[in-house]
């Protein structure tokens, strides 16, 4: 126990910050070197008083959307050990992202949405949780990887990475969605292989629920996911309208998939998070536009918007659920 709390106390108080310091070097660096900057950084404030800016707008509605999606994709989910209401649903998924900002990769996610369930429900959440979750690493692999087929020759000009490496990450990502896929679609073999494990029979209850997930409820879940993918690259493409990156939808479409597959493979923390996206971006996006500033602000603002909001609200719901449990333990 002392060891992992050593563990995260250098994580966040000493790896995550001073990646994000690199990072942060690195990207004023190269908005820097950016050529016209001066006329760049003109056109962005520009942007606010123009009628663009109802781009910004239309990306916050768009946030609402985005997480109802993934409110109504976990409400299924966990309608077989509890039938839960929409609006509970998406307190509960506000209240995991609240939690998720504070630990590598968001794992703290199903931490916040489980304190919404009854007791004796919670733990088996959790797996109907990570359900979820797998259909949207599948979205995100299926296009990243597509993307990376697609934009193969533009990365291959700019010598982001060499062809060999690059064909080596697509067969990789390719039999990892291949896996992935497999399990997602065969949940039952998880089930058998637990049961039949000695030292794993006392979990079996927490995975015997996904018996009940069929093709159809999987598909739907997979659908919502493809949904909520689909809501981030428009978000992408308003603000990079709004910051004047010259980009057309297909550009767009194509690099944010692969910056996600790229963000989703690489283990981070919410300090450095923004700055890896913002370089990520950087890369793929900036084979089509030299508006560095524009992207780096275009990124800032989508990590803003659909991450830091939605966390400060649910970091008020969270409040919420300890003031009505004090409540109810003063009236027994």
């Amino acid at each position: 126990m002392k060891l992992n709390k050593n563990i995260k106390i250098f994580i966040n108080y000493f790896l995550g910050p001073l990646l994000f310091i690199w990072l942060s070097w690195s990207i004023y660096r190269e908005i820097k070197n950016q050529p016209d900057i001066e006329t760049a950084w003109q056109k962005i404030g520009e942007s606010f008083s123009s009628p663009l800016l109802l781009n910004l707008v239309a990306v916050i509605l768009l946030m609402i959307v985005n997480w109802s999606i993934e409110a109504v994709k976990w409400k299924i989910s966990v309608s077989e050990i509890q039938k839960v209401s929409f609006t509970k649903a998406l307190r509960a998924v506000l209240s995991g992202v609240s939690f998720s900002v504070s630990t590598p990769n968001r794992v703290g996610e199903y931490l916040g949405r489980v304190l919404y369930m009854d007791d004796g429900n919670r733990l088996k959440t959790i797996s109907v949780t990570i359900v979820g979750s797998i259909s949207q690493l599948i979205v995100t692999i299926f296009m990243g990887i597509t993307g990376l087929v697609i934009l193969r020759p533009y990365i291959q000009d700019e010598h982001v990475i060499s062809s060999i490496w690059l064909s080596m990450i697509i067969y990789g990502g390719l039999g990892a969605l291949l896996v992935l896929t497999l399990f997602y679609f065969r949940l039952s073999w998880l089930i058998k292989w637990v049961d039949r494990l000695p030292a794993m029979k006392r979990f079996t209850y927490l995975v015997k629920v996904l018996e009940g997930f069929n093709a159809t409820l999987l598909l739907r879940i997979l659908s919502l996911s493809l949904f909520r993918f689909i809501v981030f690259i428009i978000q992408y493409y308003l603000l990079f309208r709004l910051f004047d990156v010259e980009v057309s939808w297909w550009q767009t479409f194509w690099s944010v998939s692969v910056s996600f597959l790229v963000m989703a493979a690489i283990p981070t923390f919410a300090i450095a998070e923004l700055g890896l996206k913002g370089k990520v971006n950087l890369i793929f996006t900036g084979l089509f536009s030299a508006n560095k500033a524009g992207i780096i602000f275009t990124t800032a603002g989508i990590w803003f918007i659909n991450l830091i909001i939605p966390a400060i609200i649910g970091s008020l719901m969270i409040l919420s659920i300890k003031k009505i449990n004090t409540e109810k333990n003063e009236g027994t």
